[in-house]
């Protein structure tokens, strides 16, 4: 049985909608929780699968782990575990993340290789060199990773090849309980960093200038539990955001934080969407005159435009009167979705790592495939806009980033609904 995304389109969109924490705060957290002492409260976490996955670990690994409502409360491992589970551990690439704690926890750490979207290469180089030069022993046996140490991981002054958020999240961690201190250059400054050093901060950790590109690292000897709320899910705000321009309306986001779309509202408004603030904690998209392409948008590390918002944005825009380019330069398979947008009736062309559309056209129900998060989302994203129905395969992939994306565009007026079919 598949899951599916059942889509009639081309309603506008009305009405509000709250944004979730942000599935890529919660993931990293949530490891990060391995290394506290006490209790861990995280507020308002998503019921995503990856969180699911995530949760599987921690079990593993010893912890007791409870949902009270939207909340995850999480109790420390009396004798703590070093090895992961190997079916969550493959579902996510986020299962990197637990390296350094599980590390820091028990002295060895063993776990698949991790897995998660085929976006393309995603080495773990940085991460392991990091933490070998913290004093961790790498080992590689049957496609399974161990890291082993004798002592306490020691601070370092390093300076990361290339700003990778994940890399710089696991150093981050194995500095916070690492001997002496650590400063980390040439890091990644996207706002989940800054969310995940708030979190280790409010356990006791000292860790100073996340968000900018040195951090600095004061290691401590333990850390105690906290009560956090991860920011809110800048990637849900572009896809709703991507929706309205695809299909036209106005749609207020709340709880939101200080600007939830960055350079997405830039490129939207470049296509004659209008965003606004028109109160605390909330901001505004409407779209009523014809789309119009924007020609090159290029995706980049923070504050650049996010490689995650790339394929809704895409979807957004896919019947834009005009030329709209969208180039990825983190991963070479991002657009893996640009088949089901020709389906759609989009006039597109993929050239390397680059989606090249052009419209306008008029788009039409189609049945289509999933093969990543993102893409799939990118993918409803343009049915929402298409006359017709469509139905997007693979919707377990976004599942993975999206607790109930057909429930969210319903109750904005879409006619769309999730469920389950045969792929025999």
């Amino acid at each position: 049985m598949g899951e599916i995304l059942r889509v009639r389109g081309g309603r506008p969109l009305e009405g509000t909608v709250r944004l979730p924490s942000a599935k890529n705060s919660v993931l990293p957290i949530l490891a990060a929780a391995v290394l506290a002492d006490g209790p861990v409260v995280l507020r308002d976490v998503p019921d995503l699968a990856d969180v699911h996955a995530s949760v599987a670990i921690l079990r593993a690994l010893g912890l007791t782990v409870r949902r009270r409502g939207g909340d995850l409360h999480l109790l420390p491992a009396p004798v703590p575990g070093w090895q992961l589970p190997e079916a969550p551990a493959r579902a996510m690439r986020s299962s990197v993340f637990y390296l350094a704690p599980v590390l820091h926890r028990a002295g060895c750490v063993r776990m698949p290789m991790p897995g998660g979207c085929r976006l393309g290469p995603r080495p773990i180089d940085i991460h392991l060199d990091g933490l070998s030069r913290m004093g961790a022993q790498t080992l590689w046996k049957d496609g399974w990773l161990e890291l082993r140490t004798s002592a306490r991981l020691q601070g370092i002054d390093y300076t990361l090849r290339l700003p990778s958020v994940g890399a710089t999240e696991t150093l981050i961690m194995a500095a916070a309980l690492a001997k002496g201190d650590t400063v980390l250059r040439n890091v990644a400054r996207e706002p989940e960093i800054r969310d995940l050093a708030d979190f280790l901060n409010a356990c006791g950790a000292r860790i100073e200038g996340a968000g900018q590109p040195v951090i600095r690292v004061q290691g401590k000897t333990s850390l105690h539990g906290a009560r956090h709320r991860p920011i809110p899910d800048r990637i849900v705000a572009a896809t709703v955001a991507a929706a309205v321009a695809g299909c036209g309306g106005c749609v207020t986001m709340l709880g939101t934080g200080d600007d939830p779309l960055g350079p997405v509202a830039d490129v939207l408004e470049r296509a004659g969407c209008h965003t606004d603030h028109p109160a605390p904690e909330s901001w505004r998209v409407q779209r009523q005159d014809r789309l119009q392409g924007v020609g090159l948008v290029r995706t980049g590390v923070w504050p650049g435009f996010s490689t995650d918002a790339a394929p809704v944005v895409a979807g957004g825009l896919l019947a834009a009167q005009g030329d709209t380019v969208v180039e990825d330069t983190v991963f070479e398979d991002r657009f893996a979705c640009a088949e089901g947008f020709a389906q759609l009736g989009g006039q597109v062309c993929r050239r390397g790592r680059a989606l090249a559309m052009h419209g306008p056209v008029q788009l039409s129900g189609a049945r289509v495939r999933a093969a990543d998060l993102r893409g799939g989302a990118g993918l409803a994203v343009a049915a929402l806009a298409a006359a017709g129905e469509s139905v997007v395969e693979g919707a377990e992939y976004v599942r993975r980033g999206y607790a109930d994306l057909a429930g969210m565009f319903r109750a904005l007026g879409a006619d769309v609904c999730a469920g389950r079919e045969n792929r025999a």
